[in-house]
């Protein structure tokens, strides 16, 4: 009886990390087409790399369709294992640049959307300071929602996440760096807009539509008003939740600085502010024990730098 030829033979070239790469990141995605902008590559490209996958280890290694996309079984074997040996990969360059005293490897950030403008680019500044001082580190950033930032950190799909978190989790460190202020906005063109600010009162906001975002969530409503606020759309990334209130047709909670920044000002009304108005806390999270330990504890030291020269600069200036 013969033996069953195995599916990988002698050594892992650089075409088969290359397509366990890819294969990781639609699985991370959820999918070819989710894949297509992280990985900078049209969904036909993507489809040829995993079907050369799947020929190179002589398994079928998910479903993809009208359906939707799902790993088969040999799919999530072969998934697990990636992560394993790409984890083993970023602990070999941990060992060496240990011992070499210079950074190499990837450095991947979660950023939660429109950070730029958020208090003069202290993410900007610690960027400029971390190549500086780790210039042969490749830098990789995702912009995802807010929650999604927090998940793809606790799944180590992201070594250190930009984001607003509202609860503690115990496998996270987290370094608190600036705040943000919330506002509910009506736009040009909606009743309340030429409204005098006396006639507007808690009540009248119930005969209005809202669009749901993050803090208006169900269990996540900061005053009790919230909760009887009625969601009629939803929109968590911040500039669909804008253009709804634009419409004229909805109330929406959004960052004053994003106003200022997209010269909406006039466009837009604040409502209520010292009854409904708030602040987020952007941090930086991370995990402890990462296989990429070193390259994320110098770009937190590259943000702990940068904020304590923004306090100098503020204390010259004040």
């Amino acid at each position: 009886m013969g033996r069953k030829k195995a599916a990988i033979s002698g050594q892992l070239a650089d075409i088969d990390l290359r397509l366990l790469r890819v294969f990781k990141s639609v699985v991370d995605a959820g999918g070819f087409t989710a894949a297509e902008l992280q990985l900078n590559l049209a969904n036909s490209t993507i489809s040829n790399y995993i079907s050369d996958l799947e020929k190179r280890l002589d398994m079928r290694l998910c479903e993809r369709g009208r359906s939707g996309f799902s790993l088969t079984s040999h799919g999530q074997v072969v998934y697990d294992a990636t992560l394993d040996l790409f984890g083993s990969i970023d602990s070999f360059r941990n060992r060496v640049n240990q011992t070499h005293n210079r950074l190499i490897g990837q450095l991947h950030l979660g950023f939660a959307e429109h950070m730029l403008g958020s208090q003069d680019s202290i993410i900007v500044q610690a960027l400029k300071l971390f190549s500086k001082e780790a210039p042969d580190v490749n830098i990789h950033i995702t912009t995802m929602s807010s929650d999604d930032v927090t998940t793809a950190v606790l799944d180590k799909k992201v070594d250190i996440g930009l984001t607003v978190i509202t609860q503690d989790f115990h496998e996270l460190n987290c370094i608190n760096l600036f705040d943000e202020q919330m506002q509910l906005y009506c736009a040009q063109g909606h009743p309340l807009y030429d409204m005098p600010e006396d006639e507007i009162t808690p009540e009248k906001l119930f005969e209005y539509k809202f669009v749901e975002s993050p803090r208006l969530m169900p269990g996540r409503e900061l005053h009790p008003d919230m909760r009887k606020w009625n969601k009629h759309a939803k929109a968590h990334h911040q500039e669909a939740r804008a253009t709804l209130v634009l419409s004229g047709h909805y109330l929406g909670i959004l960052p004053t600085i994003l106003i200022r920044n997209w010269g909406l000002d006039t466009m837009l009304k604040p409502l209520l502010s010292d009854l409904y108005g708030y602040s987020n806390t952007f941090s930086a999270i991370y995990r402890s024990n990462h296989s990429n330990q070193l390259i994320i504890e110098q770009f937190i030291s590259s943000l702990k730098q940068t904020q304590v020269l923004r306090a100098k600069n503020k204390g010259i200036s004040d």
